[in-house]
């Protein structure tokens, strides 16, 4: 018997992908290529927030959205096949930080903690109002699997940011 993994992806960007009116529109199809892929089921889709990039440049602002989904995948899976998706809707990595067109990653994997990549929970997850904001909408009451620490103690510490809900 397989064990079904409770988890939160990050999803945003700031370009449009090929084909896609904007942003917005480009990761809701890399996510309908990763559920189709992998069969995730999404169990539920934070609202949309627009955010300033992070750290703070010219770039355009970002759409960013939280979802949790059910698995039967690793982490080690998941993050393959959501670099597979990044990968097939045209992201290429270059330097940190950069505009793109899809960005995913692992937020939280059924609260596991790991040293290796993936490393779990995301390492700067916690820095990032475009990651606790729409986790908090949908995990209230979820907990820092490492620090201990509530979402919302978490989002009291953060440094101004630009965020406002779509």
């Amino acid at each position: 018997m397989k064990t079904n993994y409770k988890s939160y992806i990050g999803i945003g960007a700031n370009l449009s992908i090929s084909g896609y009116d904007n942003p917005k529109s480009g990761c809701l199809a890399a996510l309908d290529r990763l559920i189709a892929d992998t069969e995730l089921t999404v169990l539920d889709i934070s609202p949309w927030y627009r955010t300033e990039p992070v750290p703070v440049s010219d770039q355009p602002w970002f759409y960013n959205a939280v979802v949790a989904v059910e698995t039967e995948l690793t982490a080690d899976q998941l993050i393959a096949a959501i670099h597979i998706v990044e990968m097939d809707m045209g992201r290429i990595r270059i330097t940190r930080n950069e505009a793109r067109i899809i960005d995913m990653d692992i937020v939280d994997f059924a609260g596991q903690v790991q040293s290796e990549n993936p490393i779990l929970p995301h390492p700067r997850m916690h820095q990032r109002a475009f990651v606790l904001y729409p986790l908090r909408d949908l995990a209230p009451h979820w907990v820092h699997p490492v620090t201990g620490q509530s979402i919302d103690a978490l989002i009291s510490q953060l440094p101004e940011q630009n965020i406002k809900p779509e």
